[in-house]
């Protein structure tokens, strides 16, 4: 029988709360302020605990930090009167699983309940398994290309991030990768085959959100009823209106750990939130796992093992794409380069040089004119530390052989070329 601590610091409510509570099959201790809770929960196994966030001596949200702090896992809903609602919202910031409003109905209490219950089991049963069952190590690292540290890092996120269902928010430009996480953490739900529901909320009409993500009594539309079970995928957040952001909280309330919920944004949310353009609880909602996605130019040693991979994805109908090869001349101009469009663009420069190519191998002439505009190069500085000659050489090529203008760029005597 699961087990439920109910936290209150009038007895009143515990005995209305256990009256309503135990028939439908939990069983419910009581505590009366936030410090015997804490030491309740400590002595005690509680799969659930429900707490009024204004106690002495200690409130709600200090008791939801404490028990977060000793049980990273815990699921803690938080009772709030009509007048602390910023504090309730402030509690999801915190790890609370959800909130309710007094006064609450009885139904909505044990609706609330139950979804915690199914997420706690679920936690259990990932941190049985380790890594889920529906992902692979090598399956991560097939999709993640790269061993840079930045890149290290994201790899070990995704791994932890697959063995839980919370909401994940994925940060960072454009064509950094997310789509790709999005779906690795799909595969890891343990039902691959279930739904994959991308939404790009930069796209579609307000009428079709309000349609597809809210429905007709706001209990969640197609899109959101096509993820059950599976994983609903929101990409530009931040282009939904406020009334959609606000109505999609009373969704998510009801529906989103019947799916996995992973959004993603380029903007910075929580400044929008401070604007009074982002709904605080929506973000609150979906930013407890926070995942910043490295631009490309953050990672350039990642570049010479991502053109491997792009180019063996290639068709070239002269050579197998495994034996094309870029030149180090070729990766270094590469290197130099800012990728305004990430991941997406290098893919696209490397994929229609690996498919049009008539050499095996692909030197830096051949790479897009802008990317061998002179304005990049004393960016191989850094990439080419310690490897002086090499990066004069590169100078000068790119300078067609004029000494004057390469001793320029590279602010040195021209007597040093010779």
């Amino acid at each position: 029988m699961p087990a439920v601590l109910i936290v209150d610091d009038l007895v009143s409510i515990h005995e209305m709360l256990e009256a309503v509570i135990q028939p439908t099959g939990f069983a419910t201790s009581f505590a009366t302020d936030g410090e015997k809770a804490l030491v309740r929960y400590k002595a005690d196994k509680y799969d659930l605990v429900l707490a009024d966030i204004d106690m002495k001596p200690m409130d709600g949200i200090t008791l939801l930090k404490q028990l977060k702090l000793y049980d990273p896992n815990a699921v803690v809903i938080i009772m709030t009167a009509y007048a602390s609602t910023e504090s309730a919202v402030q509690a999801l910031k915190y790890g609370a699983f959800d909130y309710l409003q007094k006064p609450f109905r009885v139904d909505e209490l044990i609706a609330a309940m139950r979804r915690g219950l199914e997420f706690r089991e679920l936690q259990a049963e990932r941190a049985l398994s380790g890594l889920a069952p529906g992902v692979k190590t090598t399956d991560i690292e097939g999709r993640l290309i790269g061993k840079s540290t930045r890149l290290t890092k994201l790899i070990s996120q995704v791994k932890k991030l697959a063995t839980v269902r919370t909401p994940v928010l994925l940060l960072g430009e454009n064509g950094t990768g997310k789509t790709a996480v999005a779906e690795i953490l799909h595969a890891a739900s343990g039902a691959p085959e279930a739904a994959f529901r991308r939404i790009d909320c930069s796209l579609s009409s307000e009428t079709n959100f309000r349609e597809g993500l809210i429905g007709q009594n706001g209990e969640g539309g197609g899109w959101v009823k096509e993820a059950k079970g599976g994983t609903l995928y929101l990409q530009h957040l931040q282009c939904l209106s406020l009334a959609v952001q606000k109505e999609l909280v009373s969704v998510l309330r009801n529906t989103a750990h019947g799916f996995r919920l992973v959004c993603t944004t380029s903007e910075d949310l929580e400044k929008l939130v401070d604007e009074g353009t982002f709904h605080d609880e929506l973000f609150y909602r979906v930013a407890s796992l926070p995942v910043q996605m490295p631009p490309l130019r953050d990672r350039l040693e990642d570049i010479p093992l991502l053109v491997k991979h792009y180019t063996s994805q290639a068709a070239n109908p002269l050579f197998e794409p495994t034996l094309i090869e870029f030149t180090d001349d070729a990766l270094a101009v590469m290197a130099a380069y800012h990728w305004p469009g990430n991941l997406t663009e290098l893919c696209q420069v490397v994929s229609k040089i690996a498919v049009t190519t008539e050499t095996r191998v692909v030197t830096s002439q051949q790479l897009p004119l802008r990317l061998r505009e002179l304005k990049h190069w004393p960016a191989l500085a850094e990439y080419l530390a310690g490897q002086e000659k090499q990066y004069i050489d590169l100078v000068l090529h790119a300078c067609r052989g004029d000494k004057a203008a390469a001793a320029k760029m590279l602010g040195i005597d021209p007597a040093r070329l010779g």
